[in-house]
């Protein structure tokens, strides 16, 4: 019975993994001229275009990395501890709410190590990235990578099926109305930890390799691009606005 009732609650949180992701994937995008814009001015990057990153030092795209991830998990644990409260009955929300947060980190972690995601190339490569940080081997699902309509579902329910077992069994004590808070705020915690740091080892080892094509000759090196008219816009109405 208790194993019936498991594999029940696992279909469950599969399922609602499942459409979280897909949801986030159509709605939750990191705007990249906003971030472009963070980066500069709070974390003090040199650039005007993702291709600067590959001329800033390594060192301090980590730090930034590390920095994103640690406020992804704070958000994660409060936002756990609230829907904590509801043990079971507001875990599938949660889910949604966490599927959300993964996914604007890892989409901030590709574009502070200087990838987009315009093209439907880039969106593959980003879901790539997603798989390896959930932990997941598509090597089968990399054949339809170019169909971007069929490869992103796929790749979408294999995420959704390692994160449903990894977390199901710890999940289960939020059962426990009196803990389910503090265990709801440290599973999301350690749940996007582990993400964030999977998801920046992808991309910065990804860095790496164009950098050493780069200075073997295979890539021409990247000259900074001009500042995109929204995005200079937005700069000069904001030194306006603080003038």
């Amino acid at each position: 019975m208790a194993l019936a009732h498991k594999s029940w609650i696992r279909r469950r949180v599969e399922g609602a993994f499942t459409k979280a992701f897909a949801r986030a994937y159509e709605t939750v995008k990191v705007d990249p001229n906003r971030f472009l814009l963070q980066a500069r001015a709070a974390y003090g990057l040199p650039i005007t275009g993702f291709q600067g990153t590959f001329t800033v030092d390594v060192e301090r795209l980590d730090q930034i990395a590390d920095s994103l991830i640690r406020s992804s998990t704070k958000v994660a644990a409060a936002q756990g501890a609230g829907f904590g409260l509801g043990g079971l009955m507001t875990m599938l929300p949660d889910l949604s709410i966490l599927a959300a947060i993964t996914l604007r980190t890892i989409q901030k972690l590709s574009l502070l190590y200087g990838f987009e995601f315009n093209t439907e190339d880039e969106i593959a490569e980003l879901w790539v990235a997603a798989a390896s940080a959930a932990g997941v081997d598509i090597s089968r699902e990399l054949l339809e990578k170019e169909v971007v309509n069929k490869f992103v579902p796929r790749v979408i329910q294999r995420i959704a099926a390692k994160a449903s077992g990894e977390v199901v069994e710890k999940w289960s004590g939020r059962l426990i109305p009196v803990a389910s808070s503090l265990i709801g705020a440290g599973l999301n915690y350690y749940f996007v930890r582990a993400w964030g740091s999977r998801a920046k080892a992808y991309f910065r080892q990804k860095h790496l390799e164009q950098r050493r094509r780069m200075a073997l000759g295979l890539l021409a090196a990247p000259s900074e691009q001009q500042m995109p008219l929204a995005l200079e816009q937005q700069g000069n109405n904001t030194l306006k606005s603080g003038a």
